[in-house]
């Protein structure tokens, strides 16, 4: 793993929780938890999970998927958050920031089709 890019991962004793569940996974509630933590076009980019939260939310994957397509939680992303699970009893925390992409003018990105040149002779020879 690029040891650059890899999340730094929250200090669970001096960070606390943001949310705590049950008996099941709250998808309203994580909802209400990434809305409120986003602002000026940034969202969190991470959601930290412990043990007890990552095994709810592989019921609730599964619930929606199948058994076999939640084996590992590595490498997933949920409500556009890369799930990261660390080595805690219970914890669930958003952190990170990532910048959504603004809306550009598709015609001003859109690559030219046509050589000018060829184009132009084109037309030279029709009117010919």
């Amino acid at each position: 793993m690029n040891q650059e890019h890899a999340p730094t991962l929250p200090d669970t004793t001096e960070v606390p929780t943001e949310l705590s569940f049950q008996d099941k996974w709250d998808s309203a509630a994580v909802s209400a938890l990434i809305r409120s933590k986003s602002s000026l076009g940034e969202t969190p980019a991470f959601l930290f999970v412990g043990r007890r939260e990552a095994g709810l939310l592989r019921d609730h994957l599964a619930a929606a998927f199948g058994p076999d397509a939640v084996v590992s939680l590595k490498d997933t992303y949920y409500m556009g958050l890369e799930v990261i699970e660390i080595d805690v009893d219970t914890y669930l925390r958003t952190g990170g920031r990532k910048t959504s992409r603004t809306l550009q003018d598709p015609i001003a990105r859109r690559p030219s089709w046509r050589d000018r040149e060829t184009d132009t002779l084109w037309q030279l020879r029709l009117n010919a």
